[in-house]
C-alpha cells in the first residue's frame, strides 16, 4: 500500500503534428501535454525525469534530465503542474513510458509513474 502523503497522478494528451513531420523521409513529430497531479499532503518538487521511447520497431530510446522544460516546479498539495514537450520517431506509430523523480517537503524521494501511452498518426491504428 503506498503511503497517502506522496501521490502524484499523472495524465497525457498526445497529438501528431504533421506540419513538422516528412513522412518521406520517415520524420514523425507529436507533441504531447501532460498534467502532473500532486494528490498527496505535503508539497512535492519535480526534480528529473526519464522517459522510455519505443518506435514501432521496437527499438527503445531512454531519455533522462533534470525536471521537466527547463524547470523544477514545486507543486503543492492539492494543484498540478502542466507543460508541454514533443518528440519525433522514425515510424508511424509508438509509445513512451516512464516516471519522475519527486522530493516531498519532508525530504523523501518518490517515484510518480507515468503510464504507457501511444503516439500515432491518425489512422494509422485500425
Amino acid at each position: 500500500m503506498s503511503d497517502p502523503r506522496y501521490q502524484v497522478d499523472v495524465s497525457v494528451v498526445t497529438r501528431f503534428l504533421a506540419d513538422q513531420s516528412q513522412p518521406e523521409q520517415n520524420r514523425f513529430a507529436f507533441a504531447y501535454t501532460i498534467t502532473v497531479q500532486n494528490n498527496g499532503s505535503l508539497p512535492a518538487k519535480l526534480l528529473s525525469r526519464h522517459w522510455v521511447i519505443t518506435d514501432g520497431d521496437g527499438h527503445v530510446e531512454e531519455v533522462r534530465g533534470a525536471g521537466v522544460v527547463g524547470q523544477q516546479p514545486l507543486i503543492a498539495a492539492g494543484k498540478s503542474h502542466t507543460y508541454s514537450s514533443g518528440t519525433v520517431m522514425t515510424t508511424r506509430v509508438g509509445n513512451m513510458q516512464g516516471s519522475y523523480q519527486m522530493l516531498a517537503e519532508d525530504g523523501k524521494q518518490f517515484d510518480a509513474v507515468i503510464a504507457p501511452f501511444r503516439l500515432a498518426v491518425p489512422g494509422a491504428l485500425h
